[in-house]
């Protein structure tokens, strides 16, 4: 598997205590990070088991996170989009990896977007559940073009046991992620600092997790010009993309 971003332990990567997100990044790599997803995005292949992947090309990102969390949501805010990713109110839909590609029709994108199964829908068929782990499994491990996995976690409610459950298979997986909240608007501002702080602690105990939490909200589009920007200095640093002009 690629190099994932972090250098040794993802712990001792350096991290503005106190900052804001939006006072950390400089304004090329939020104008990269636009640039990047301003250009065509489309679905191009969905997979339900690990034999039916699309042949390795471009860098691939994926986003992970229990149903219902707002993964559709920042699909399409992330792309600028109404309609890329479905979203809806019956948990567990998306039950296959559906990629999208970035910058360009499939063959020359630039990037790919994976959208992962939800997880932590009590109502999915055991069986069900058991496959798709076993297929995210073999993708995490076995897939040299993915660079990391962006787990998304309701800023309400923190991390619940799937979480948990899913943050130990990507350490067992040695795959890098990061964790990114979505709904921050319904939290209090003054509140989110100890909702990242608490989160951030639950990390040092994770050997895969990178440590910068970023805090998003669809609605608002707050956090999502960062979170384009990270997802490029995450590229550009793998070499995955050509330096911003």
């Amino acid at each position: 598997m690629q190099d994932s971003g972090n250098s040794g332990d993802p712990q001792e990567q350096p991290a503005d205590a106190g900052a804001t997100v939006s006072e950390t990044v400089d304004e090329r790599l939020l104008e990269a990070g636009r640039l990047l997803f301003a250009g065509p995005c489309e679905f191009f292949w969905a997979a339900n088991n690990i034999s039916s992947l699309p042949p390795m090309g471009a860098p691939e990102i994926a986003f992970a996170g229990r149903s219902n969390v707002g993964k559709s949501s920042l699909l399409n805010a992330l792309t600028n989009r109404n309609s890329l990713a479905r979203t809806s109110n019956t948990p567990g839909r998306t039950q296959q990896l559906n990629f999208f590609a970035l910058g360009g029709p499939p063959g020359e994108e630039k990037l790919r977007l994976v959208d992962m199964p939800g997880y932590g829908y009590a109502a999915v068929a055991k069986n069900k559940v058991e496959a798709w782990t076993r297929m995210m499994r073999s993708y995490m491990r076995g897939r040299a073009t993915l660079m990391r996995v962006y787990m998304l976690i309701d800023a309400r409610h923190g991390f619940k046991p799937p979480d948990l459950e899913m943050m130990e298979l990507l350490d067992q997986c040695a795959q890098s992620y990061q964790i990114v909240l979505t709904k921050a608007d319904a939290i209090k501002r003054a509140e989110e600092p100890a909702s990242i702080a608490k989160i951030e602690a639950e990390l040092a105990r994770h050997p895969a997790a990178y440590p910068l939490v970023l805090a998003t909200s669809s609605r608002e589009s707050r956090g999502v010009p960062e979170l384009r920007a990270a997802i490029w200095q995450l590229l550009e640093e793998q070499g995955g993309l050509p330096e911003a002009g």
